[in-house]
């Protein structure tokens, strides 16, 4: 039987962390971001930035400044360990509800965009061709959908977490 210790456990461990790494470069993230998240995900307890660096194989201070910014976006917490003046951090509970919540803020602001210049245009109908107005209309119904949908999906996921 495989423990987590053994070298399968241990390659399946750093091919998540690696992965993971990927799946944050493909929204744009940087791909530190992703394996920190990664390596934060596996972990029962917390981890100091002097340990994620070694264990990710890079400076301390790319290390500190992604977790500086996963902090900021409530992905992580730093963490207060007794008698140890390092810094320490872990993954927060509902870690993927608060990233889907980050996304759908930056989603909805082209809906905000979209309703400005909906209502400009509407004020000012001359300003604008027929086919700009119909494609902002557009813009506005389909992330106002989307909006709409992606909340629905976050309060579904709250309730699930929690019963």
């Amino acid at each position: 039987m495989a423990t987590k210790t053994d070298s399968t456990g241990r390659a399946l461990e750093r091919e998540f962390i690696q992965d993971f790494g990927e799946a944050y470069q493909h929204f744009g993230l940087p791909r530190l971001m992703g394996r920190i998240v990664g390596l934060l995900l596996q972990e029962d307890g917390p981890v100091s930035l002097d340990d994620i660096a070694s264990r990710l194989r890079v400076s301390k201070g790319p290390v500190s400044q992604v977790v500086r910014r996963l902090h900021d976006r409530g992905l992580v917490e730093k963490v207060w360990v007794p008698g140890d003046r390092r810094h320490f951090y872990e993954a927060t509970d509902d870690i993927f509800g608060r990233a889907f919540t980050t996304h759908t803020k930056k989603l909805e602001s082209n809906l905000v965009l979209a309703r400005r210049f909906v209502a400009r245009t509407t004020e000012n109908p001359d300003a604008t061709s027929p086919h700009f107005r119909s494609r902002l209309a557009e813009m506005e119904r389909f992330y106002g959908m989307m909006s709409r949908h992606l909340n629905a999906f976050l309060v579904e996921w709250r309730e699930t977490r929690s019963s």
